[in-house]
């Protein structure tokens, strides 16, 4: 197969930093692997005013950062913008794989001047309540730009994928996340960073915006039967009243460490008693994936995302219900048995279905124009 030429953008930075969410989980794992068999990727990191990442380089990937602002949706699009120019001016790629139809308005300029253009799509991003009304707006007509202009366009879960054939009458791609991490070596300092005892905290790690469901799992966990901690790892990408009213919901057992990544975050969700993914909306979670390829206890809201990645294999609750959560909360305190049996066969799942090297070879099928002809 011959070498391809690939630029990316639309994920934050990598290696990972402050605001990182599932577009940087996916850029750290994918970009390194299509390196690894001998093609070429330049990813474009973002510099915010306040967080950024030195270096030009990583594990093979060449790094080019542009500037950008602190002002939600506005910075992603700048910053697609500048890389737009630069991929064009400088040619720095054949291939360019864009991150989030939000920016797919590049796609635009990028056909015109000869570039092949892959659009990763996750979710129904209008759907998401963290945008006003003219950002709905915009998502709605960038959906429609995603649908015609790319060569392709690649979703992460099966509904978000039936739901864009369904409303544009075309096929599209299905590659989902991988699951697999690699080892860790034991090292209990960050759990006495936060004088956590393994087993004895439940964890959710993301942003703290409303698709995440932290206004019910905060007063579902205080509710329910339980001596442990609740750790919630993150934060939101800005200044966010949304994060001060959780904030203020919690008690006690309700810890805030910040933002942290690595193998702590590793570590952090082997040693916990149960992962927490409350979402609202959501594509194929990195996160559930990642607990489920460790062989963590899962609770899991009704969303058709998470029940496609989990199946039978994790408690669920009814999205947005506060009761059903501190119910599956009280189950898993009762009956901890049964979480690990459930949580070794989400392994075996994950393992199988989401892994990281076939999910680069189907990149690479789809890159170099052909279908992958999966559901």
């Amino acid at each position: 197969m011959d070498k391809l030429r690939i630029a990316a953008f639309g994920f934050r930075t990598i290696p990972l930093s402050k605001g990182a969410a599932g577009a940087d989980k996916f850029a750290i794992e994918l970009f390194p692997r299509l390196v690894e068999r001998g093609h070429s990727v330049i990813a474009y990191n973002r510099r915010y005013p306040d967080v950024y990442v030195e270096g030009t380089e990583y594990k093979g990937v060449k790094i080019k950062t542009f500037k950008t602002i602190n002002i939600k949706g506005f910075d992603t699009l700048l910053h697609s913008l500048k890389c737009t120019v630069d991929i064009i001016v400088h040619n720095t790629a054949d291939i360019v794989h864009i991150q989030n139809g939000g920016n797919s308005i590049t796609a635009l300029p990028l056909r015109v001047f000869g570039k092949k253009v892959f659009i990763s799509q996750d979710g129904i991003d209008w759907k998401r309540n963290k945008w006003p009304w003219y950002g709905k707006l915009y998502l709605k007509l960038a959906a429609y730009i995603t649908s015609t202009v790319p060569n392709q366009v690649i979703f992460d879960n099966v509904i978000s994928k039936r739901f864009f054939e369904e409303k544009f009458k075309k096929k599209f791609e299905f590659i989902p996340f991988g699951s697999e991490v690699l080892a860790v070596t034991e090292d209990d300092t960050i759990l006495k960073k936060y004088n956590l005892n393994k087993g004895g905290y439940y964890l959710f790690v993301g942003r703290f915006i409303p698709d995440k469901g932290l206004h019910y799992l905060i007063p579902a966990f205080i509710k329910a039967h339980t001596n442990k901690k609740l750790v919630l790892i993150g934060g939101s990408p800005n200044p966010s009243r949304y994060e001060q009213e959780i904030r203020q919901m919690a008690n006690e057992n309700v810890i805030f460490p910040g933002y942290i990544y690595g193998d702590d975050v590793i570590r952090l969700m082997i040693n916990s008693y149960c992962y927490i993914q409350p979402s609202d909306v959501e594509g194929l979670s990195p996160a559930v994936l990642t607990v489920m390829g460790l062989g963590i206890p899962l609770i899991v809201s009704d969303i058709e995302e998470n029940l496609y990645a989990v199946q039978a294999t994790a408690l669920k609750f009814k999205r947005t219900d506060i009761k059903s959560l501190t119910d599956q909360i009280n189950y898993a305190e009762n009956n901890y048995h049964e979480m690990v049996n459930l949580a070794v066969e989400a392994q075996k799942r994950a393992l199988k279905e989401f892994n990281w090297d076939k999910v680069t070879e189907e990149h690479i099928q789809v890159f170099s124009g052909n279908s992958l002809n999966k559901i």
